[in-house]
């Protein structure tokens, strides 16, 4: 089963935005039931599968486990926190990811700006009065621009797949997570406590989290002035942290801010995931109105 791509009518009131009772129901929230399968013919984020995936996804966690350590992650955020390398548009840089695959996906193989447009437009119609989220759904994995040479050229297991705190235990939530074996802090006494060098309810802002496109968008949004709401910069830099909106891991951690915006970002979750599929969106077609909110919420240039 697809997800079929409408665009919302005009004069249509849209009712009050609420969150689901049930967050987690396989069914978008405009109603619209989610496929059951992704592109390979298997259930979503299934990383045990037989397929020509499997097998590099797998590696691919190999090396993003062994080698995102504290000390990493405290590097790279310092380093590409600078942003000097480009300055570019944000629908520039959507046009970028045409040529950026994720390995570490083992649901889609397509170039990525499918994916952030299918997002989009998925939200669009079931939430056509929050333009920030449309947008925040537009942009949410622009950070993968990291894999590209003019942006740092970083290997993939620097740059996606799922992200996890650093500073603290590894919990088992995680995907793959046997082989944080070879990490150097599984052996740091320092860290391998529930809370390890944080307190209860400090806040994920004062957490380290793993290293990848997600904290490098949100550094991007946040250091260019972005507009965007609270929520959209959660969304942004937490997206991929499913040890926490999928397991629940790291709750402890959340001060009431997280909370609530935590809400929207299991919405969003269900979009970035269930709206992968085959469907072709009609860029030019609606250019025009993510250009507008782009206008809205950044500046023309940003830095990265």
């Amino acid at each position: 089963m697809t997800i079929l791509i409408e665009q919302p009518e005009l004069g249509f009131a849209p009712e009050e935005t609420k969150f689901p009772s049930e967050l987690n129901e396989l069914v978008l929230d405009g109603g619209c039931p989610v496929p059951q399968i992704n592109s390979f013919g298997h259930a979503f984020r299934d990383y045990d599968a037989e397929s020509e995936r499997q097998k590099s996804v797998e590696e691919f966690y190999r090396l993003n486990h062994i080698n995102k350590s504290y000390d990493f992650v405290k590097r790279m955020r310092e380093e590409y926190g600078k942003l000097n390398r480009v300055k570019m548009s944000i629908w520039d840089c959507c046009e970028l990811l045409n040529d950026v695959v994720d390995e570490s996906d083992p649901d889609l193989d397509e170039p990525q700006i499918e994916h952030l447009l299918q997002t989009a437009e998925a939200i669009r119609r079931d939430y056509p009065d929050e333009d920030w989220l449309h947008l925040t759904g537009l942009i949410h994995d622009l950070g993968k621009v990291l894999l590209l040479p003019s942006f740092g050229g970083l290997p993939q297991w620097a740059v996606v797949g799922d992200t996890f705190p650093l500073g603290c235990a590894f919990d088992e939530s995680i995907v793959h997570q046997k082989y944080f074996k070879g990490n150097p802090d599984q052996s740091n006494p320092t860290y391998s406590t529930k809370n390890g060098i944080y307190s209860e309810g400090c806040g994920l802002d004062n957490v380290m989290i793993s290293w990848g496109h997600d904290d490098y968008m949100y550094l991007v949004a946040k250091e260019n002035k972005t507009t965007l709401p609270s929520a959209a910069l959660f969304i942004i830099r937490y997206h991929s942290f499913y040890p926490l909106h999928k397991s629940e891991a790291y709750k402890h951690l959340m001060n009431e801010e997280d909370v609530e915006n935590l809400k929207w970002l299991q919405i969003f979750n269900k979009y970035d995931l269930y709206s992968k599929s085959k469907v072709r969106v009609d860029v030019e077609k609606v250019k025009p109105y993510y250009l507008s909110l782009i206008d809205k919420y950044f500046p023309v240039k940003l830095k990265w």
